[in-house]
């Protein structure tokens, strides 16, 4: 199991929560805003340059509209 942050499955995620943003018609601004953090937060996660855990996975799915279940289940990473 590779444990680096540059994994293919965590460059997944981040494309992932990419995607689900840009479908619901978020900016990343906006999805700071909805976090109550700066838009360099919501750039660093998904360019893979800041990890997310668990209760933040939570928060960010929350200001996309979905829910982390959701968000994972959308994973199409295959190994």
């Amino acid at each position: 199991m590779e444990k680096s942050i540059y994994s293919d499955e965590y460059r997944q995620l981040c494309l992932t929560l990419r995607k689900l943003r840009v479908e619901a018609g978020l900016t990343q601004v906006k999805v700071a805003a909805r976090l109550g953090v700066p838009q360099s937060f919501v750039s660093k996660y998904e360019s893979g340059e800041r990890r997310l855990d668990v209760i933040e996975l939570q928060h960010v799915a929350r200001a996309l509209g979905t829910t982390a279940t959701a968000v994972l289940k959308a994973l199409t990473y295959d190994p």
